[in-house]
């Protein structure tokens, strides 16, 4: 809204943003009749899967290297990390092993 209060064109900003010129005149018209519609709203995504005291355990199991947990580099990545979680972190309600 700042480049078209700037005197830029709606087209233009649109262009700008990658978005639809419509969207740029929808946002217009919030900023007259609602400009509160306006304001970022949170998003809080999935919920994580570990509890604080978890990812502190986590830290530690890292902090150790990858080399500890049974692999040939010291490398971490993300499969690597998730290995450790399932067999250090799994919860017992979680173990889909269980008969």
């Amino acid at each position: 809204m700042q480049l078209v209060n700037q005197g830029d064109h709606p087209d233009d900003v649109a262009h700008f943003l990658g978005c639809g010129r419509s969207s740029v005149y929808t946002w217009l018209k919030l900023q007259r009749q609602a400009p509160a519609e306006l304001a970022a709203k949170p998003h809080p995504g999935r919920p994580p899967g570990l509890d604080a005291g978890q990812l502190v355990r986590l830290e530690e199991l890292l902090l150790e290297g990858a080399k500890a947990h049974g692999w040939r580099t010291q490398l971490w990545t993300a499969a690597r990390v998730a290995e450790v979680i399932r067999r250090r972190l799994k919860k017992a309600d979680d173990d889909s092993d269980a008969e």
